[in-house]
C-alpha cells in the first residue's frame, strides 16, 4: 500500500535525522527534533534536547553506520509513532560497537513540519 503524504513526510525526517546522527550536524538535529525532546536509550539514561545535542557536538558518541529497516509509520492527525530496527555501528568511548536495537518514536507536526518528541532504544 502506498504511503500517505504525512506518512512520506515523516519516512523523508527520519532519513534526515539519520543523516544528521551520521554526520554530527547538531544544527540539523536542533530542527528535527522538539524541544521537549526525549531518548531513551537500550541501556537506561534518558537525555533531554539540550544533552542530546551536547553528545553530538562533544562527539561521545560517532555513529559509523546506521540501518534503519522498512519503518512502520501510522499518522493520527498531526502525530505519528514510528516503530523500526537498527543495525547501528557506533565508535564510544574509544570502543567500536555493533548493537541491534528496536526503536520506538514519536513524531508531531509541528508549524508544518515533522519532529521527533521521543525516541526509545531497546536491544533485539
Amino acid at each position: 500500500m502506498p504511503a500517505t503524504g504525512d506518512e512520506a513526510a515523516v519516512k523523508k525526517a527520519l532519513d534526515d535525522y539519520v543523516k544528521a546522527l551520521l554526520i554530527a550536524d547538531v544544527a540539523a538535529l536542533r530542527t528535527l527534533v522538539t524541544d521537549q525532546f526525549s531518548l531513551g536509550h537500550a541501556t537506561g539514561p534518558i537525555h533531554n534536547k539540550a544533552e542530546f545535542l551536547a553528545s553530538i557536538a562533544e562527539r561521545r558518541a560517532i555513529y559509523k553506520s546506521i540501518t534503519v529497516s522498512e519503518p512502520n509509520i501510522t499518522v493520527l492527525s498531526d502525530v505519528s509513532v514510528v516503530r523500526h530496527s537498527d543495525v547501528i555501528e557506533v565508535e564510544a568511548r574509544g570502543q567500536m560497537m555493533s548493537l541491534n536495537l528496536a526503536i520506538l518514536q514519536v513524531w508531531v507536526k509541528n508549524g508544518g513540519a515533522w519532529k521527533l518528541m521521543a525516541h526509545q532504544g531497546t536491544k533485539h
